[in-house]
């Protein structure tokens, strides 16, 4: 009595989480832009409440950079967009 068999492979698929998930979206300090103009875009652009965009600016302001929102690359990536279009040097990391 033969029996055959199938042989199966197990192909293990590792999604790289880096890109999904985990990226922070960072605003670095320049001696260009006012308080205000930074402030008004991170409430326009990110959604912030006038508080939080205030400490994000202040932070930027002292630190020289603050991470002012996280998620995935591409609910990022409209944001870095729109920051960079107001002349804010920001990148996602």
């Amino acid at each position: 009595m033969a029996f055959e068999y199938q042989e199966e492979e197990l192909v293990e698929v590792l999604e790289d989480q880096e890109t999904e998930e985990g990226k922070g979206l960072v605003v670095f300090n320049d001696d260009f832009n006012t308080f205000d103009h930074v402030t008004n875009t991170l409430i326009k652009v990110c959604k912030h409440e006038k508080m939080q965009a205030e400490q994000c600016t202040w932070l930027i302001h002292f630190k020289g950079k603050c991470k002012v929102k996280e998620g995935s690359y591409s609910f990022l990536k409209p944001m870095k967009e729109g920051i960079t279009n107001a002349g804010i040097n920001a990148t996602i990391v």
